[in-house]
């Protein structure tokens, strides 16, 4: 791993384990033990495995609250010629993570960068869920605010693809609330808790069935959600249905938004379009 003197050093993206220590990996812990830095989201938590695999490593803080500051400082290194392995408290640096920025940094300076293969929260979910997995698309952490985060799921009512969300335990049943909304009460599921620990647990079932479970049950521990995609439609959009089946929820009581997405949803419509048709007949 060695760099020659008077050459710019190397970034190495290090997948740490998600749960289960046993999962980390020969190589990636050769380049932890080779390399001169580790870039570290909490250094409190990446020295419990540093003190698994026996090592002792200078550590620098980089997260997304520092990482402005953080990323040019150790960019400053790598040109020196040092080389960094960043690791972020469980999983694979830069997915889901500001390690992105780091990554994006050093490229735009000539900075190699080599990743690592190793856990990462997502492929674990995936393809323990029983959901379609040759199409698929990670949308991450939904936004904390309900009306963001309504939009971004609005955005994606007719995504065919299977659907890959993180979501916290105190925002999970907000967030379920919110897809059984957009997607329907049976539109299925996996709701993936603790992957690789002590207490993981799956559970695959319609969206309406998890929003009643966790009604009744505290969410504990880390999630990921994967949500099947929406069915293909075999024939073409209906739009007159579509207005006539947002008028209908309109007078069942359901807000202008709601009504809209549901019904574009249902009749794969475009829902701005449907929303200005309908604002437009309710003379607003």
């Amino acid at each position: 791993m060695a760099e020659k003197e008077g050459m710019a050093g190397k970034l190495y993206l290090v997948p740490t384990p998600i749960g289960n220590l046993g999962d980390i990996s020969r190589r990636a812990a050769e380049t932890l033990a080779e390399a001169d830095f580790i870039a570290a989201e909490d250094t409190r938590v990446t020295v419990k495995l540093l003190n698994h695999l026996e090592l002792k490593k200078p550590m620098v803080i980089y997260h997304r609250h520092n990482c402005e500051t953080a990323g040019p400082a150790i960019l400053q290194r790598l040109e020196a010629g040092e080389t960094c392995a960043l690791v972020t408290d469980a999983g694979t640096p830069a997915i889901s993570d500001p390690g992105e920025d780091l990554v994006a940094l050093c490229a735009a300076h000539g900075v190699a960068v080599e990743s690592i293969p190793g856990p990462c929260a997502l492929t674990v979910a995936l393809s323990v869920s029983g959901l379609p997995t040759g199409r698929f698309t990670f949308e991450g952490f939904l936004p904390l605010n309900k009306k963001n985060r309504r939009a971004q799921l609005d955005a994606l009512a007719g995504e065919e693809r299977t659907m890959i969300f993180y979501e916290a335990p105190h925002k999970l049943r907000a967030t379920l609330d919110d897809l059984a909304a957009v997607f329907g009460p049976d539109r299925p599921m996996a709701v993936c808790r603790e992957l690789t620990k002590l207490h993981e647990e799956v559970l695959r079932l319609p969206i309406g069935e998890a929003v009643e479970h966790f009604a009744a049950q505290e969410p504990r521990g880390e999630f990921v959600l994967v949500v099947g995609g929406c069915p293909p439609r075999d024939e073409a959009p209906d739009g007159d249905a579509a207005l006539a089946r947002a008028e209908q929820l309109r007078r069942e009581g359901l807000p202008l938004k709601e009504a809209a997405a549901r019904a574009a949803e249902e009749f794969g419509v475009r829902k701005r379009l449907l929303y200005n048709q309908i604002t437009e007949k309710e003379g607003r």
